[in-house]
């Protein structure tokens, strides 16, 4: 029989003690000192100036989103990952003991009708939101999300918080620690994955007080999520898709008895999920070549050949939901969600194959806006696809073997 959820302490008492763990009322004065100084050193732009982060082995380089020029590059030792706060001016930067917060050194602040927009130089800051293996990082509606795969701690921020510097979290913990995910959506409930260290089963879903609402066990080896149009969470499971719309679970099975779905991709502006599909549970490297999209207003799965194989790092959505795929035949495929017709194939990059080791580089797809950002780490270069017409309209060579790509509006 399964036994309800409890939280060890209430919603209500975990936001009157919300206190940054580990000495991170420290790391907030710090942090707003070299804001201080970022915004010191910052000018006046004539307009958003959006930047591109990306990682190397060893360092993190910021990169003028229209140029594709090298703002600063930052060492910093290790395996890094790096992931958008929502705000359009910072990243959570994945360190051994939680999520860093990086200041790509844009913003924009409104003044009345219009805003006045700023660029100065990034900062990596002190603030350091403590957490046992840090991993996902989820920005939806308006907070922001973080989830900690070895101690199961959940940190909820809103996200506008970041720019006026009161970033406080109120925390939740998991039943148990796992590599999970967590989600808020925008009526205040807070979905997360439910599993252990050994085995994830699914996902349950608390009210704004702590309470359970639903849960579903039905989603083996869950990972990853999605969000859809309509305020839809969508989460991969070995055989299938599992999401929650309107205060229940609904679980879409894969054709096969094992169809795992570990990678989606969501829209806005589409009730379509798209996702990746493996069907070797033996394989050490399977490289499929089709993936799936699935449709959470009928509950409904569609599979498509796109005769290439990608990797976890090909999937995107582009401006008006289009399903986006960086392919290993150096094409990024063009997709409609809702029938499942690859419409375009745009040559960006030379073939490649994805590596056996997930943290060794490979080509990578970032969409930001009308723009899709395709990293050559062969080739050391980056390049920027415009969307509206699939035309590679710039291309830099850069410093580093670039592996993660992500980046702010300003």
């Amino acid at each position: 029989m399964r036994t309800q959820h409890k939280l060890a302490t209430s919603w209500s008492a975990v936001l009157a003690a919300a206190v940054l763990l580990g000495g991170c009322a420290a790391a907030e004065d710090d942090r707003e000192h070299a804001a201080e100084g970022t915004e010191a050193s910052a000018k006046e732009a004539e307009a958003p100036r959006p930047r591109l982060v990306t990682t190397y082995d060893g360092g993190i380089m910021t990169l003028d989103a229209e140029t594709l020029e090298v703002v600063d590059d930052i060492p910093l030792e290790g395996f890094n990952r790096v992931n958008p706060v929502g705000d359009g001016r910072h990243v959570m930067v994945s360190v051994a003991n939680g999520f860093r917060l990086f200041d790509v050194g844009v913003w924009s602040e409104e003044h009345g009708n219009h805003a006045h927009s700023y660029a100065g130089p990034p900062s990596l800051t002190d603030t350091v939101y403590e957490t046992d293996t840090p991993g996902h990082v989820v920005q939806h509606g308006e907070t922001t999300v973080l989830f900690g795969d070895g101690d199961g701690r959940i940190q909820i921020f809103n996200t506008d918080d970041f720019l006026s510097g009161a970033s406080k979290p109120k925390t939740v913990e998991a039943e148990e620690p796992h590599h999970g995910v967590a989600v808020q959506l925008e009526n205040g409930e807070l979905l997360h994955t439910i599993g252990t260290e050994d085995e994830r089963s699914g996902a349950l879903v608390l009210d704004t007080d702590g309470n359970e609402i639903t849960r579903n066990d039905e989603c083996p080896g869950v990972h990853g999520e999605a969000a859809a149009k309509g305020d839809v969470v969508a989460l991969g499971c070995e055989d299938g898709i599992l999401y929650y719309k309107n205060g229940k679970f609904t679980k879409v099975e894969s054709p096969d008895d094992y169809g795992r779905i570990g990678n989606q991709a969501g829209s806005d502006e589409s009730p379509v999920v798209l996702g990746d599909y493996k069907v070797d549970e033996d394989a050490e490297v399977e490289r499929p070549e089709r993936i799936t999209l699935t449709n959470t207003e009928i509950g409904e799965m569609k599979l498509v050949d796109l005769n290439a194989s990608y990797s976890f790092r090909s999937l995107g959505r582009g401006p008006d939901g289009e399903a986006l795929v960086l392919g290993t035949d150096g094409k990024l495929h063009v997709i409609d969600a809702e029938t499942g017709e690859v419409t375009d194939s745009y040559p960006v990059t030379d073939d490649w194959k994805e590596p056996t080791d997930w943290q060794q580089v490979r080509p990578t797809l970032f969409v930001q806006g009308d723009r899709a950002y395709v990293s050559e780490p062969a080739k050391n270069s980056l390049h920027a696809v415009d969307l509206s017409t699939g035309e590679v309209i710039n291309t830099a060579e850069l410093p580093h073997k670039t592996n993660e790509v992500t980046g702010v509006t300003g």
